[in-house]
């Protein structure tokens, strides 16, 4: 599909900004349950500051951005900086520094389990492709959407969430979920709708199960089409209550993920409306809700997100955002000009 500069470049930039509007809404949300959301919020439809004795968000204000946006931007530079491949140590040093970072703003929301104990592990001299042999939770899916704008759906991008998974995500579950939230990413920024992204989506992630060290699971191409079909289905509020209790929307790749794809499905590919939907689910609603918006965003393209409510964010900073989409849709060009050369 040929595909302007401007499109990839505005796509991408939706891509990003889309994945902080799902973060930050389901910010004070984030590990409460729909009952406790309940209570505390009604339903949340915008932005709203935590409780004040809330376990990670606590002091963060309304539309504050949490780590699942600050690890995307952190990967998307990582990315540029890196030459030949993925740099790994490049990669654990910057999450080592930015979670020093984050305890100097007195923060909370720190690194998860799998790359907490991926980078102790590394620290102690293990390798990286070991290190992450266990990490088979989220935090590889909710930061990955700059592997998609930066390749084209194909084996190599494919290849490339692998190798970022090696050092914290490094198994079957976390990978395959990544090359599904990274697919349907990719295939948004060539000017992909979100429905006809789904089958190649599908594709990736289960051509990707081959990836990583096996962990016990289900398997997440299977869990996700297994959403979607429950989603088409879903035309009651109980009925997509039972659809998440079914699901569910813990840290787990094989439920959050399926989670933010089935979000993405009751949204109709709307940006704005996933990012509520994922807020009011209860568990991880800030990951849910950044996955499910990075590929609305990737998908609609930027003029489909509400400008004012980008405008209300928290620590997301648009120029820098557009400059990253920018570099990255320039690797993505180059990319698909160096292998034109090559197919002659």
């Amino acid at each position: 599909m040929e595909t302007s500069k401007d499109t990839i470049i505005d796509h991408a930039l939706a891509a990003l900004a889309g994945g902080a509007l799902g973060d930050a809404l389901g910010m004070p949300t984030q590990l409460l349950s729909p009952k406790q959301i309940a209570e505390s919020y009604g339903n949340v439809d915008d932005f709203v500051a935590p409780t004040e004795d809330h376990p990670v968000s606590k002091g963060l204000p309304p539309g504050a951005i949490t780590d699942d946006t600050e690890q995307t931007l952190l990967l998307g530079s990582v990315l540029l900086d890196s030459s030949g491949g993925f740099d790994h140590a490049l990669w654990i040093k910057a999450l080592v520094d930015w979670e020093e970072d984050i305890r100097a703003r007195g923060g909370y929301d720190l690194l998860g389990p799998s790359t907490k104990r991926a980078i102790d592990a590394i620290n102690r001299g293990v390798a990286p492709g070991e290190a992450g042999r266990y990490g088979d939770t989220n935090g590889a899916a909710m930061r990955v959407a700059p592997v998609g704008i930066m390749l084209p759906p194909t084996q190599e991008l494919i290849a490339m969430v692998a190798e970022t998974c090696r050092s914290t995500h490094n198994t079957t579950i976390a990978i395959s979920a990544a090359v599904a939230v990274a697919t349907m990413v990719s295939c948004g920024v060539a000017g992909m709708k979100w429905r006809d992204a789904i089958p190649v989506a599908l594709d990736a992630c289960r051509t990707a199960e081959s990836e990583g060290s096996w962990v016990a699971g289900g398997r997440v191409s299977a869990r996700i089409a297994w959403a979607l079909s429950l989603a088409e289905k879903a035309t009651s509020s109980a009925e997509r209550r039972a659809l998440f209790d079914l699901v569910g929307t813990s840290v787990a790749s094989q439920e959050s993920v399926p989670a933010a794809f089935a979000v993405l499905a009751l949204a109709d590919g709307n940006c704005w409306q996933a990012a509520v939907i994922a807020a009011n689910l209860g568990g991880d609603t800030d990951t849910i809700g950044a996955i499910a918006c990075s590929m609305a965003g990737a998908c609609g393209g930027y003029e489909s997100l509400p400008a004012d409510k980008i405008g209300k964010l928290v620590g997301f900073d648009l120029n820098k955002a557009k400059n990253l989409a920018t570099a990255l849709a320039d690797r993505r060009l180059s990319h698909m000009r160096a292998h034109e050369v090559r197919d002659g």
